[in-house]
């Protein structure tokens, strides 16, 4: 499986890490706000003027103010109006990074499926949730003896993704890092060529072809507001807190591990990589149940899984804490009063940064916890080149919540 083949690379790749590299900087970035949405522009001005991005890094795009858009829309409205912009501005090839703003819709619709493969895709989801239900019920021994459920999964997994390949749905970030491809393949993925775990592939698309994309987006305009305050506070002082790590079972022996098994033991390794960079208290649940309420106090860090589209309130964020959990639609949507997912969720109760996909992603296209965590605590990258480091695919389903240029170890 794909999971199996560059988790286990991981390591080799942290090695090959560059001692040196050009780190992103004020200048590189472009902002883009939406001007029918009241609060977009004026977030976008406080931000750049808190980290010093020159005013004439601003786009002002006028597109709809619902979270998600057509197709016809994000090109219309959303990508041709940035193109245009870029290539205008005399310096446009070295902007690095865009910043989409609170009111840029988050998600784009795919077209429209016809009733017969809605039908299909709708009965192979919930077949293939029922087997997934009963995965989940099974403890770590009983899970190695279940190969039979685990075959069907894959079953599921190979049919639902033939059918999905039909469906250009996208997170509008992960659309707009390959701004600069005029071709590429908007159905299904395109392979990453920053992500470690693909460093000595040929992939179809290269590093001069992306843009980094992160988004300052949250259920209120004061709560992005926040996010760029304590982001800023906690890279003058130090991220300072708790860990936690929510696995679901002990780490287990490397030579019985299927995917799921490899995810938790990313998680595993995380927590190690975390503890060996940083002086922090750490805490790892290696059990079925997660944190409950009140059993993660002062949290700075956080990864999980897997409870989807249902936030457990278990923690007490330290003011430029970043965490994220690993499951299905966690930010499908960011509007205040709908909706459960972690990454709304996470942003009202006061983490900084977080990512999340807006649909069903699949868990290979999660940033693994053992990457994305040891490029954090090392302190050198920003939060954006964390990601995209830490990040398989794009023109996909994933999304960054936070500053890009948020470094909160920078000065430990």
């Amino acid at each position: 499986m794909i999971a199996m083949k560059y988790l286990l690379i991981l390591l080799s790749a942290l090695l090959l890490l560059p001692s040196q590299a050009a780190a992103l900087h004020p200048a590189e970035i472009v902002v883009i706000a939406n001007s029918a949405v009241s609060g977009s522009v004026d977030l976008a001005k406080y931000y750049m003027k808190q980290r010093g991005i020159p005013k004439e890094n601003l786009i002002r795009i006028r597109t709809t103010s619902k979270e998600f858009c057509s197709r016809d829309v994000y090109n219309d409205e959303i990508a041709e109006p940035v193109r245009n912009f870029l290539r205008k501005k005399a310096d446009g090839t070295s902007i690095r990074c865009l910043v989409t703003i609170y009111g840029v819709p988050l998600r784009i619709n795919p077209h429209a499926w016809t009733p017969d493969g809605k039908k299909e895709l709708e009965a192979l989801q919930k077949d293939r949730a029922k087997i997934q239900k009963q995965l989940e019920r099974l403890s770590v021994e009983q899970l190695s003896q279940a190969e039979h459920l685990k075959q069907q999964i894959v079953s599921f997994d190979s049919l639902i993704e033939k059918l999905n390949k039909k469906d250009d749905r996208a997170a509008v970030d992960s659309e707009l890092t390959l701004l600069w491809r005029e071709t590429y393949p908007v159905k299904s993925w395109v392979a990453n060529p920053y992500f470690l775990g693909f460093r000595q592939k040929s992939l179809p698309v290269a590093k001069e072809d992306i843009l980094f994309v992160a988004r300052l987006d949250a259920p209120s305009e004061k709560i992005v507001r926040r996010m760029i305050d304590d982001s800023l506070a906690a890279e003058t002082s130090g991220l300072q807190g708790t860990t936690y790590i929510d696995a679901r079972w002990p780490k287990a022996d490397k030579d019985k591990r299927n995917a799921y098994e490899l995810y938790d033991h990313s998680l595993h390794q995380a927590a190690d990589k975390i503890a060996a960079g940083r002086a922090m208290p750490m805490v790892v649940n290696d059990q079925q149940a997660l944190f409950q309420a009140g059993e993660a106090p002062d949290a700075a860090l956080y990864c999980g899984w897997y409870s989807v589209n249902r936030y457990v309130d278990a923690f007490d964020w330290k003011p430029g804490a970043i965490g994220y959990h690993i499951a299905s639609g966690e930010c499908g949507t960011l509007k205040p009063g709908s909706g459960k997912g972690w990454c709304k969720g996470m942003l009202e109760d006061g983490v900084a940064a977080t990512l999340g996909p807006v649909g069903e992603p699949y868990l290979t296209a999660f940033p693994p916890p053992e990457l994305f965590f040891s490029l954090l605590v090392d302190g050198y990258y920003t939060l954006a080149e964390v990601y995209f480091l830490s990040l398989p695919y794009l023109s996909w389903q994933m999304v960054l919540i936070g500053d890009p240029l948020y470094r909160p170890f920078r000065n430990l």
